[in-house]
């Protein structure tokens, strides 16, 4: 099966390589956001899609036959550190979580590694896109009690899987404003030394958890200030990275993506946006209690982190984590995935897939890991679903590509075909040649 796929990717790297257009024929289509196309075929012109349908015919685009394949759009992991943390015990190779309490100036896309072994890795499972965060995943990491933890760790960027520099990676530059959100913790910590200081009352936690929401108010006031001061033109103006970074959040061209893992905070964050008007994104929510109709009241998007997971609380159904997606599309919520880490970001589609048996209709599973990811972050005019003028990030299966047994038989990055090899297959090719 591999070999075949090999084979594959020779033919299609032939075809393009000396030709700007390129038609594949003969492929059941799955454009996602219309009704599937059998027998059809894709007309890629210089990296985009210039036409769909049954009986295409190109004069001077080389012709590739995929019969029996199934051909959808990319998959977006909508939540990663994927080019940005290599391995996690070797602190030279991981770049988030960077120190300061506020640093929206910090940009993702500018550390991220082209050659990241994790980028070869996640591409070939039919991932083509992935949001890069500046910060790791969890509010475990940043409790309000923390006096110097991170608020406003950076902003994210949308990167496509292929290419040489970031640059020519980067799909769209500071896509969100990255943001874990500060939260009271359910049980205070206890100190782990013998003789340090007695456990801190709720109402001290309480205390220390405002002074937070106080420093958050404060920065978006100097913000505005800083705003129109610069469009005033006054002559004492003094440039500021931080602040000048903000300036598309408040403005609203720029949204924030909350960490906001269970209900306090995730309401909490809802009246921090409509107090400070701005858009907002809540992240890896884990229990949602009951704010799902608050959500889709607001009409405010969600990224999913891990489905297959344990239950948050002891006494929770076994299959809360697993029921969680078809809760926010039975709320009318739309919602994508992400993975929020590295390690398993090419887990994506099996996330996606697990929920798809409770609740959540399979046909809005894979649009949440596409087009639903694609409009939450302002880009479904180029990625997310086949469509005329799009960019051709495509891939070639032998099946549904949420379904674990199916393979990734071909890959197209802004109609570029990618190698599908990776550490993985290059290990398997070793140790599978043992004598």
């Amino acid at each position: 099966m591999r070999s075949q796929a090999l084979l594959l990717l020779v033919a299609v790297s032939a075809i393009a390589a000396d030709h700007e257009s390129l038609l594949i024929q003969n492929v059941t289509i799955h454009p996602v956001t219309s009704a599937e196309i059998k027998g059809g075929s894709v007309l890629i012109v210089d990296g985009k899609i210039a036409a769909i349908g049954t009986k295409l015919s190109a004069r001077g685009a080389k012709v590739f036959d995929g019969k029996g394949l199934d051909l959808y759009p990319g998959l977006i992991n909508a939540g990663s550190n994927v080019g940005l943390s290599e391995i996690s015990s070797i602190r030279d190779t991981v770049d988030i979580d960077e120190i300061g309490v506020f640093n929206p100036q910090l940009k993702a896309e500018v550390a991220f590694n082209p050659s990241s072994e994790h980028v070869q890795i996640v591409r070939a499972a039919g991932i083509t896109t992935v949001l890069s965060l500046p910060s790791s995943r969890g509010e475990e990491f940043s409790p309000a009690s923390a006096v110097d933890a991170p608020i406003l760790p950076g902003q994210g960027a949308l990167m496509h899987l292929n290419g040489w520099t970031w640059e020519e990676m980067a799909l769209k530059r500071g896509a969100a404003l990255d943001m874990l959100f500060p939260i009271i913790p359910s049980v205070p910590r206890r100190e782990q030394t013998i003789g340090g200081p007695p456990q801190r009352t709720y109402s001290e936690l309480e205390r220390e958890y405002k002074v937070k929401l106080e420093q958050i108010a404060n920065f978006f006031e100097d913000a505005r200030r800083y705003a129109h001061a610069k469009a005033a033109g006054e002559p004492d103006f003094q440039p500021d990275p931080k602040l000048e970074a903000m300036i598309p959040v408040i403005e609203g061209r720029r949204p924030i993506l909350v960490r906001a893992g269970k209900e306090r905070a995730i309401r909490d964050a809802i009246e921090f946006a409509e107090k400070e008007k701005v858009r907002i994104i809540i992240a890896d929510p884990h229990d949602i209690g009951s704010t799902a109709e608050l959500l889709a009241k607001h009409g405010i998007p969600v990224v999913l982190g891990e489905t297959l997971t344990l239950p948050l609380k002891e006494d929770d159904a076994y299959d809360s984590q697993y029921a969680l997606p078809g809760q926010l599309f039975k709320a009318g919520v739309k919602f994508c995935f992400g993975t929020f880490d590295v390690e398993f970001a090419r887990n994506l589609p099996f996330q996606a897939a697990a929920a798809s048996a409770f609740g959540l209709p399979p046909q809005d599973a894979l649009k949440a890991v596409t087009i639903n990811a694609a409009e939450i972050f302002g880009v479904a005019d180029q990625i997310g679903s086949i469509e005329k003028g799009k960019l051709a990030d495509l891939i070639l299966t032998d099946g549904d590509p949420l379904e674990a047994t199916t393979s990734i038989k071909a890959e197209f990055i802004v109609g570029k075909p990618v190698n599908l090899e990776s550490r993985h297959t290059r290990l398997y090719e070793k140790w599978n040649a043992r004598p």
